[in-house]
């Protein structure tokens, strides 16, 4: 049986076709995840980031299956992707995986390219904030609940006590606000491509195929099929972990052995993740 020594050499200096990098960032996005699960933010990806775009290749991959989350953390991840592109002069193609919506769209525009499949979910480019409201509650319950603040705004939508006109309009003004941001990236990214298409930026999503008929996306397909195409069969693609990953493998979170403390992970996400990807069928 042959044996060939570039087996030996690391992947960068054997032959064959160029390795591209790349980096999943998958997940709903916040600041932090809490003690046990690390969440989609800059800080769980800049180093992974970094280390993609060190490679001595033309392109970086990103793949992108998210929902969305914190608008801040997401806008963070999108010019920290711009930057080092512009930095090291390499292109950058995304491919959406389930879902690229709200935030995870806000990042999916930091590809020169975006690749979609076909049942992909796509958009939602809009703001939302939701809570509970309980201000009945502890009057029931024979609780008093005691808050004293300095500045008229300070306990706006508290949630135990009746929501207020002028609370709910600043809110909104807000939400305005940061909608005009995401609407301004999507035309400063997609331009000419962009459809004039009226519920384009009204927070609805679409279909893969219907996002790329909207120029919300380049072209159906799946980062490695593109790849090849433009690299040649002999391409190499090269996953870059990224800090949420790592944590997740530390944890027995991946493969088939799950570990007791898969369980606790999964209850302390349960209820904010589940909610935020059900509203797109997932």
């Amino acid at each position: 049986m042959a044996f060939s020594l570039s087996r030996l050499l690391p992947e960068r200096f054997r032959r064959g076709g160029p390795v591209i990098p790349v980096v999943r960032l998958a997940g709903t996005i916040a600041a932090s995840g809490g003690r046990l699960r690390v969440a989609l933010s800059l800080a769980s990806v800049e180093a992974a980031l970094a280390r993609a775009f060190s490679f001595k290749a033309p392109t970086v991959a990103i793949l992108v299956n998210s929902p969305g989350g914190a608008a801040v953390q997401a806008h963070l991840i999108f010019r920290r992707i711009r930057a080092l592109a512009d930095e090291k002069g390499k292109k950058v193609v995304v491919a959406v995986e389930d879902v690229a919506a709200s935030g995870g769209y806000l990042i999916a525009l930091a590809g020169d390219e975006i690749v979609v499949d076909a049942s992909s979910i796509v958009g939602s480019i809009g703001v939302i904030s939701a809570g509970f409201g309980f201000p009945r509650l502890l009057e029931r319950i024979g609780v008093e609940r005691r808050v004293h603040t300095a500045g008229t705004a300070k306990a706006m939508l508290d949630p135990f006590q009746p929501e207020r006109e002028e609370d709910v309009a600043r809110l909104a003004a807000i939400h305005e606000d940061v909608h005009a941001l995401f609407i301004d990236l999507v035309k400063e990214r997609r331009g000419a491509a962009l459809a004039d298409y009226p519920d384009l930026f009204s927070g609805a999503f679409w279909s893969g195929r219907r996002a790329v008929a909207l120029g919300l996306a380049d072209r159906i397909g799946d980062i490695r099929s593109l790849l090849r195409e433009r690299y040649g069969d002999k391409v190499r693609l090269r996953m870059i972990a990224t800090e949420r990953n790592r944590w997740r493998r530390r944890l027995g979170l991946d493969g088939g052995d799950r570990k007791a403390l898969a369980f606790v992970d999964q209850a302390v996400a349960l209820i904010e993740d589940r909610l935020t990807w059900s509203r797109f069928g997932l």
